[in-house]
Order: C-alpha cells, then sequence, then structure tokens
C-alpha cells in the first residue's frame, strides 16, 4: 500500500486540474447538501425534543360543563390506548381590561381563557414556569407568555401588576408561565377559578399512537366515547401546533431539497466523467505501473485514491461552509420560533454535517469505481500502445458524413468531435442537463415567489399606512374622528383610494383561544390583491381568511361559524375567501360585519393608495400638516420570504451552474490532450488558432443544445412537482395567475442556457490548446 500511495500523489501532483475540478465540484455540493439536509433537521427537530421533553398535550379537549361532570371526565383517563392525562381543569372566560393590557408587555385588551390548576407540573403538559412563583392563594394569576429576555424582570415586567376585573377582587401577577401545547393564556388556583364562573372543562390528553391526524382522530373518539352528545366543544391536536411552528420553513424545504438533489446528481456525473477521462488519458502510466509490478487491484487503487483525496478535503471543506452559510439563511427562515417554552434558535443536527462530510467522499467513491475497473482489465502492452485519441469507432464515420455540409470546416470538425467518446459525450450531457434543468426550476420559482411577494406586499396598492396617534404611547391625540380622518385622507391631493381599517378581538363560539378579526371600510383597491381561491365579501356576514387560518380551524371554504364579540355579542358569518397571506388566528371582514359585534368600533389605521406619479414624502408631509395627531408611514415594497427564497435559488443555481460548466471545462481538456497531435496536424495544413477554438467550442455547443433541450421539461417538471409540496407544507395556495409562469420567451432562455453553460466551460481550454505552437504539439507526440 506505501507503493499505491507513493503512486497516487504523484499522480494527484500531475494531475493537478483534475483533481482541483473534483475537489470544487464535491465542495459545492457539499454546502448544498448541509443547507438542504440542516433544514430539514431544523424543521421538525425543536419542535419534537421539546414536545417531548415537556410531555405536550396530545389533543387538548374542551367539555361544556352543563352537560358533562368532572368526575365523568376524570374517567375518560382510563379508557384505552390513553397513555397519561390531565384534568379536569375548571376553565372561565375574563375580560382583560385596556389599562392593564397596556401596562403587559405580550398582552391584548379582550377575553382571556383562564384554567384552574394546582401547580404546573403534572403527567401532562408541564408548564414553564420561568418568572414568578405559581398561583396558590387568593387574588393571584399566573400568566401565558414567551419566554423572552428581560420580560420577568425590570421596569416593564408584568410581574406584580395587578387586573381589575368588574365586581370582582383584583387579580395580582405572580408568575410568568409557557405552555408548549397552548392550553390557556393565564392560570390560578383550583380555588380562585370558582370565583370566574367556569362554564367549561378542560382535559388534557396523551395517546399511546398520535403520530398522524388519523391516529389523533382515532384516539379523541374513544376518550369520549360514552359522553353526552354535544359535550365536547372544541379541541386541538398538537399536530395543528407543530405545522405552524414548521410552516414558515417548509415554505423552504422542498426547493432546497429539489436543489441539494440535483447537486447531488450533477457531483457524480461530473466526477464519473472526471475519473473516466483519467484512466482513458493515463492509458500509458496504467501500463508502465503495471510494468513495474503493480497488480490490477493495486492500479485501480491508485486511481481510486487519486479520487478520494481531492474528494475527501473537498466535503470536509464544503460541510465547514455549508455550516457557515446554512446558519443565517435558516435564522432567516426560521426566526427564532416560538415554541412555547423557549425562543428555539434553529441548530444543524451532527448527523447532517456527518451525511455531507462521510457521504459525499462514498458517493464519489462509487461513482469512480466503474470508470477505475477499466484500469484493471487493460494488459500493460494494450496499455502502453494506446493511442492517444480513438481510431476507429463512429468519430470517422460521422467526420466523413459532416464533410457535405455546407458548414465552414471548423464547425463540422467540432460537431464530430463528440462521437469519438460517446460514453463522454453522453456525461456531459447529462451535466449540462442538469444544470438547464437547476436554471429553469429557479426560473419559475422565483417568477413565481416574484409574484406572491408583489402581492402580499401590497406593491401598486397602498404606499402608506397611517396611524391614528395614542397618548398612552405619548402619541398626540389626533383632532378627527374616525369618520373624519378617513375623508381627510381621502381629500389631500394625488389620492387615489383610502381604506380605514381596524382590528378587534373576537373568539370562535366553541373555541378557547381568541382571534382577531379586521374590519375594513371602503378603499377596496387600497387592499392587496392576494386572494388564492373563493371571492371577496359582498357584503355583511361573510370573511376571508388565510390557509393557515383554515388549517388551524379546521375549517373549508363555504363553512360558516359564529362569532361572539367581548360584551357577548354574536354574528353568524361564512367563509367565502382564501387569501395568501395572514395568521392563523386572523380574518378580514367588512365594516358591517365589525360593527354588528361591536357597534361603536373605530378604525386606528388607514390604508392610502397614491394616484401614479405622487410624490410620497410630500404627501406625510400633509397629513402632518392637516392633523398632527396622524403619523403617515411608508409601507416597505419588499417581501422578506420572496427575497429568501429567490437568494437562495440564485445562489444555488449559480453554483451548479459553475459546476456543470467546471464538468464541460474537464471534457474539453482530455479532449484538447488527446487530440494534440491531431491538432497540430490540422494547424499544419493551415487551421488558424481562432478555428481551432471554433471547433473546440462548437464540439461542446452542440452537446449543451442537446442537454438544453433535454433540460428544460425535467426543469419544468420539478417546478410543478415541487409546487404542491410547498403549498401542503406552507398552509397556503398560489392561484393559478401566480402559477402561469411558462411562456415562449421565458422558456427560450432556458434552453440556451445548456449552449452557454458548455461554451463558458469550453471557451478557456479550447483557447489554451490553440495557443500551442505546431512544432510543441508535434515534439512531444
Amino acid at each position: 500500500m506505501s507503493a499505491v500511495w507513493r503512486a497516487s500523489r504523484a499522480a494527484v501532483r500531475r494531475r493537478r486540474l483534475q483533481t482541483s475540478v473534483i475537489g470544487v465540484v464535491v465542495l459545492v455540493s457539499s454546502m448544498a447538501l448541509v443547507v438542504a439536509l440542516g433544514l430539514l433537521d431544523v424543521v421538525s427537530g425543536p419542535f419534537d425534543q421539546l414536545f417531548g421533553r415537556v410531555h405536550g398535550a396530545h389533543v387538548v379537549a374542551t367539555f361544556d360543563a352543563a352537560k358533562v361532570s368532572g368526575a365523568q371526565l376524570a374517567r375518560t383517563a382510563h379508557r384505552p390506548g390513553v397513555r397519561a392525562s390531565a384534568g379536569p381543569f375548571p376553565e372561565a372566560v375574563i375580560e382583560m381590561p385596556e389599562n392593564a393590557a397596556s401596562e403587559m408587555p405580550g398582552m391584548a385588551p379582550g377575553p382571556l381563557t383562564v384554567v384552574g390548576r394546582a401547580d404546573p407540573g403534572g403527567p401532562v403538559d408541564r408548564l414553564d414556569l420561568f418568572a414568578g412563583h405559581w398561583a396558590t392563594g387568593p387574588g393571584q394569576i399566573v400568566l401565558a407568555l414567551p419566554d423572552a429576555p428581560g420580560i420577568g424582570s425590570g421596569p416593564h415586567s408584568p410581574l406584580g401588576k395587578r387586573i381589575q376585573l368588574p365586581g370582582q377582587r383584583p387579580l395580582s401577577v405572580v408568575g410568568l408561565a409557557s405552555s408548549m401545547s397552548g392550553t390557556a393564556e393565564a392560570w390560578v388556583s383550583p380555588r380562585q377559578i370558582a370565583a370566574l364562573h367556569p362554564t367549561t372543562y378542560q382535559m388534557l390528553y396523551r395517546f399511546d399512537r398520535a403520530a398522524t391526524p388519523r391516529q389523533v382522530t382515532e384516539g379523541t373518539a374513544a376518550v369520549t366515547a360514552g359522553l353526552p352528545s354535544g359535550s365536547m366543544v372544541a379541541h386541538q391536536s398538537y399536530l395543528t401546533l407543530k405545522a405552524q411552528v414548521a410552516a414558515n420553513p417548509n415554505t423552504f424545504v422542498p426547493f432546497l431539497m429539489a436543489f441539494g438533489i440535483l447537486g447531488l446528481l450533477v457531483a457524480i456525473l461530473i466526477v464519473g466523467n472526471v475519473v473516466s477521462g483519467a484512466v482513458v488519458s493515463g492509458f500509458r502510466h496504467i501500463g508502465v505501473l503495471k510494468c513495474l509490478g503493480f497488480t490490477p487491484n493495486q492500479v485501480v487503487a491508485v486511481y481510486l485514491v487519486m479520487v478520494c483525496v481531492p474528494a475527501t478535503a473537498g466535503a470536509a471543506v464544503g460541510t465547514a461552509l455549508g455550516g457557515v452559510v446554512a446558519r443565517p439563511l435558516l435564522h432567516q427562515v426560521f426566526q427564532g420560533a416560538q415554541l412555547g417554552t423557549a425562543n428555539v434558535e434553529p441548530t444543524i443536527g451532527s448527523w447532517a454535517y456527518a451525511t455531507a462530510a462521510v457521504g459525499m467522499p462514498m458517493t464519489v467513491l462509487l461513482a469512480a469505481l466503474i470508470p477505475a475497473l477499466r484500469a484493471h482489465r487493460l494488459s500493460a502492452a494494450r496499455a502502453i500502445s494506446a493511442g492517444s485519441a480513438p481510431q476507429g469507432g463512429r468519430g470517422p464515420a460521422v467526420q466523413r458524413w459532416l464533410t457535405g455540409v455546407r458548414l465552414p470546416r471548423s464547425v463540422t470538425l467540432g460537431l464530430g468531435l463528440p462521437f469519438a467518446r460517446p460514453g463522454r459525450a453522453l456525461l456531459t450531457v447529462a451535466s449540462v442537463l442538469l444544470g438547464v434543468a437547476t436554471v429553469t426550476f429557479a426560473t419559475g420559482l422565483s417568477a413565481t415567489m416574484v409574484s406572491y411577494g408583489d402581492v402580499v406586499q401590497g406593491v401598486g396598492k397602498a404606499q402608506l399606512t397611517v396611524w391614528r396617534g395614542q397618548p398612552r404611547f405619548d402619541q398626540t391625540a389626533p383632532h378627527h374622528d374616525d369618520a373624519a380622518t378617513q375623508t381627510l385622507l381621502r381629500g389631500l391631493p394625488h389620492v387615489a383610494d383610502v381604506a380605514a381599517v381596524g382590528f378587534f378581538d373576537v373568539r370562535i363560539l366553541g373555541r378557547s383561544e381568541g382571534v382577531a378579526i379586521e374590519g375594513v371600510r371602503g378603499g377596496r383597491s387600497a387592499l392587496p390583491d392576494d386572494l388564492a381561491r373563493g371571492r371577496w365579501m359582498r357584503g355583511p356576514g361573510e370573511v376571508v381568511a388565510s390557509g393557515r387560518f383554515l388549517a388551524k380551524q379546521g375549517l373549508r371554504l363555504g363553512d360558516s361559524f359564529t362569532l361572539s364579540a367581548v360584551d357577548g355579542r354574536q354574528e353568524r358569518v361564512t367563509l367565502v375567501g382564501e387569501v395568501l397571506s395572514g395568521r392563523e388566528d386572523w380574518m378580514r371582514a367588512d365594516w358591517a360585519t365589525v360593527t354588528a359585534l361591536t357597534p361603536d368600533a373605530q378604525a386606528n389605521q388607514y390604508w392610502v393608495r397614491l394616484a401614479r406619479g405622487a410624490d410620497v414624502s410630500a404627501y406625510i408631509k400633509a397629513v402632518r400638516a392637516a392633523d398632527p395627531g396622524l403619523y403617515p408611514t411608508k409601507n416597505t415594497m419588499v417581501n422578506a420570504d420572496a427575497v429568501t427564497v429567490i437568494s437562495a435559488a440564485s445562489a444555488l443555481t449559480l453554483m451548479l451552474t459553475l459546476v456543470a460548466a467546471m464538468g464541460v471545462f474537464n471534457t474539453v481538456v482530455l479532449s484538447a490532450r488527446e487530440r494534440q497531435r491531431d491538432l497540430g496536424m490540422l494547424k499544419s495544413i493551415g487551421m488558424t488558432p481562432r478555428q481551432v477554438t471554433v471547433m473546440m467550442v462548437v464540439s461542446m455547443a452542440g452537446l449543451g443544445l442537446v442537454g438544453g433541450l433535454l433540460g428544460l421539461p425535467l426543469g419544468v417538471a420539478t417546478y410543478h412537482a415541487v409546487i404542491p409540496i410547498t403549498e401542503h407544507a406552507a398552509q397556503l395556495t398560489f392561484p393559478d395567475r401566480m402559477l402561469d409562469v411558462w411562456h415562449p420567451e421565458t422558456m427560450a432562455l432556458p434552453a440556451l442556457a445548456g449552449v452557454v453553460i458548455a461554451a463558458l466551460g469550453a471557451v478557456i481550454p479550447a483557447r489554451a490548446a490553440a495557443r500551442q505552437t505546431i512544432a510543441r504539439v508535434l515534439h512531444t507526440e
């Protein structure tokens, strides 16, 4: 093996170009693989780890206390399939006063779900009491807030603040806790909950089998069997929470995995091409090694070690760089997702690094094994006597046929060159094909994301948002009331439309968590054109919401449900449309629906769409002059998610395109070395260096054209396969207009990308071959 190692090191030093190509290809592919695997790990890892650590509830069920007793619910803990349970906990809804909410960060005025619980531990849903102590006596309450830096201490901490309820003694905030399962918004002692007049019970269940929605549904049905009809008024699966946490990063997983797979295939093809060329161009070296006493297995080992050295180095560097590149990208994608118990920063598991660092060299080794076995079969005499270029086969026949074609001789010679090495030509076409497929896929994805970003951000719609000043935030109160403010803003110069917007807390009847309803008055043309399915509201009692809202609430278009306001007013609404953007606890309705729930509702912001060419700064000055209590801000016209997708797609496309071009580069270098004698003879009979360059570039451009034509449909097919996965994972629906990205002018560019990739990879080695003098070439022979 010492002889094998010495021969391999010598081959690595002698074949610097091929060594560099292998190293760079593996480096780039390892980077892409680490990013893709890292994102896949981050999406599911944190939630599953934390959920198991705190024994999160697979199902949080709410029961009507008027229809079922606590004793009946306690017996459900012993039903088959129930691993653990907690409860029944009495549950009440109180009204959070506006003055108390304004003094407590993270709290909003409106309904607050409070549960009576003796301690934060227990067999299910162990709460993270990160500040203060548990509510053990009367007049004490623990608020549910995320564990953010500084929230448990300092002047703005809720600890020690009092909540004054009508007709009740004040509740002092004695602790802050967070629930992984989102079981409540506040907790009090069992004795205190009686004074709040609870109307429902809460039960928390963990099942033996809860990996799929079907298993969760079966477990829920088992625990509710035999209970009075209609006693369970609401329930929430932990899979819904998990989907909400992963919704944003899941937007990026499908396309990053597609890039990772394409990069891996490109790496395998190019490495196979490089090693095959190394074996063919090293026939004489193989013969010399065998004459010196190297066995066939040792010759194969020489070539495998020669490939593994740069592959291992490239994988190590690429894995390290992949971790560096992945961290900011994953942070942007994950945004420190709130998982109830803490802000979890994205961390890539060690298995992703190990897969890239070990898997890529192993992949290279397998890709190199087949062409390296050719060295095993060659005898020493045949290897030494092998010519520098193939003399038989289809190459000469194709060249003779091309002589009758009315094209410049340099072009016909170039078109015939690939037929001398059909295997190498096929590998080159495959590399270019995958490069073009990547460009095509990225082009379609970017077009969709640009359209999505424009719609979500409201490009061309409301350029400004005008806020009403609030004295509690040390702002000046406006001189005009709500309706007068909208009239004022609409009457200023260069205004096309103004929409009055207000957000109000309501509750879906039978659900424990509150939702926000966005009321809109007038100004339809100032609203984002983000309708994905269904239609817009046409009158009272109709709402639209995002796909995440539909997924969380288990609703479909056309479903009706009842909204309940703070004072008990109720309104039956119908879901008529799905919009692209919006939180899982948000819906939009017209102003008549809002006033039916809250008659004295007032807008707190106004969306202003200016006429084309209007000066935004001038309008802001006009608003401030008209009423100092109005605070206009210019809307950002860039969508962060769209920018992240497009940036990542562009970077990965550039990397894979360069890798494919390097494969072409290597092919031209090998062809030039094999045909040194032929090139010298052609130049001796009058072929100019420019014609030699044209011949070599054309030889690859033809393969690039074939790869482009074949890669185009593959890229389109990849796009159509990835988009539905992205929609499902991100809980959104792209309208047809965003998917209509393939047109003749856009299809032509990716088709020609194969020619560009091939030409870029071929031009440098072709010019180097053209610059060699006749005397040097023939002297070498």
